[in-house]
């Protein structure tokens, strides 16, 4: 050993390590990958590049982007997000409606186009055809765009169309807003495919003669509360006060979840006496039963009625009429009466007064009648010989 050299005796320099939340570089199959940690959770990402000098630039935005997502407590967008579906933010949401009840489900998974319940074989149709295998951070306001022009292509209402995208929108905008992304932009189509019909009680009654049975009372009550479908087939005795001349809403069983009281008197009374005749019959072996249903099909309920409902209408020379009809009917007819807004929009069950409006349709019957009111006010405002105009006319 000559001077020069030096001979250093103790422990090995210590190996230096990362500093914490700096993340890390590890090297497969000629790739540097980043593995970073957030929240407690390692996340591995490939960056893409063989060269170091750029997988750690790679390296240095994702931790930038960790420090923001923990300013703002968005979720950070890894590749396991990238590769959620549309489907499975649909699913998410049908998953939800169910969780909550909400009535509109089936008609949420008719307008998505998912398969009819008991028909899973069934080919999806609609948004769940064009976008469901889409990544979800994909999803542009443009594609939308395409979409609705399709549609209204093959014929669909613009209504239709707006329920479709809506539902699209409230599936994927919550989980890009969680990832910070921009939201999803919809267009909306004007809708002027409102609905106006109603009836005159001659058509209620030409309708009523001409279904079954089984169905005349339904009809007949609809026409004179103005209550949904729904509202009426589901209504039981418990719910009728027949001593105090009521009938009661459930709220559950109500559309906008509020209950709601009918008073009963002449029609109505009529009515629900006869309904309480009917409570009783015969089951299939001539067991005698009480129906709890109002209104029931040998002690079931009644059911989807609509072709018997087509048949009828188009008997009765009302061909295209809907049952909702009868809705608006009633709020026209208690206008007509003269009953106050208010105790009508309680009846009805309306809790907006722009709602209402809609439905008090005003018919060419009170127009002729308006018109001849305002012939009649003419006419006799008799004619004054000393106004100028009448003057000059004269000479």
């Amino acid at each position: 050993m000559s001077d020069d050299e030096t001979c250093t005796i103790g422990p090995a320099p210590a190996r230096r390590r990362r500093a914490r939340g700096k993340g890390s570089l590890w090297k497969r199959g000629g790739v540097w990958w980043a593995v970073v940690s957030f929240r407690g959770r390692r996340i591995r990402e490939a960056t893409g590049h063989s060269d170091k000098r750029k997988a750690q630039e790679f390296l240095d935005a994702k931790l930038a982007q960790l420090s923001a997502a923990r300013a703002t407590g968005q979720t950070v967008v890894t590749s396991e997000l990238r590769r959620v579906t549309v489907k499975e933010r649909l699913d998410a949401l049908l998953l939800d409606f169910g969780l909550r009840r909400v009535r509109g489900l089936a008609a949420a998974r008719s307008h998505i186009g998912y398969p009819p319940e008991g028909r899973p074989d069934q080919a999806p149709t609609k948004v769940l055809k064009r976008f469901g295998p889409w990544r979800a951070v994909d999803l542009s306001g443009e594609a939308v765009d395409r979409y609705v022009e399709a549609r209204l292509r093959e014929g669909a209402k613009p209504a239709t169309v707006n329920r479709e995208t809506q539902l699209l929108a409230q599936a994927v905008r919550p989980f890009l807003a969680r990832l910070g992304l921009p939201a999803l932009a919809v267009r909306r189509q004007r809708e002027d495919n409102a609905r106006q019909g109603f009836f005159e009680k001659a058509e209620v009654e030409a309708v009523v003669a001409a279904l079954p049975e089984d169905l005349r009372d339904v009809v007949r009550f609809g026409f004179l509360s103005g209550w949904r479908r729904g509202e009426i087939v589901t209504l039981q005795w418990g719910d009728v006060d027949r001593a105090g001349g009521a009938v009661r809403l459930r709220p559950e069983r109500s559309k906008n979840r509020h209950g709601r009281t009918l008073a009963l008197g002449g029609e109505l009374s009529a009515l629900v006496e006869r309904r309480w005749r009917a409570r009783l019959f015969k089951r299939a072996d001539g067991e005698p039963r009480v129906a709890e249903l109002v209104f029931h099909r040998g002690g079931e309920p009644v059911g989807d009625f609509r072709k018997a409902w087509a048949t009828a209408t188009a008997a009765a020379g009302c061909q295209g009429r809907l049952f909702h009809d009868l809705r608006r009917t009633a709020v026209r007819n208690m206008v007509r009466a003269g009953v106050p807004e208010r105790v009508a929009m309680a009846t009805s069950g309306h809790k907006t007064r722009s709602m209402f409006d809609r439905y008090n349709i005003v018919s060419e019957a009170d127009l002729r009648a308006a018109a001849e009111r305002t012939d009649a006010y003419l006419a006799a405002i008799p004619a004054d010989p000393t106004y100028p105009a009448a003057q000059g006319a004269a000479r």
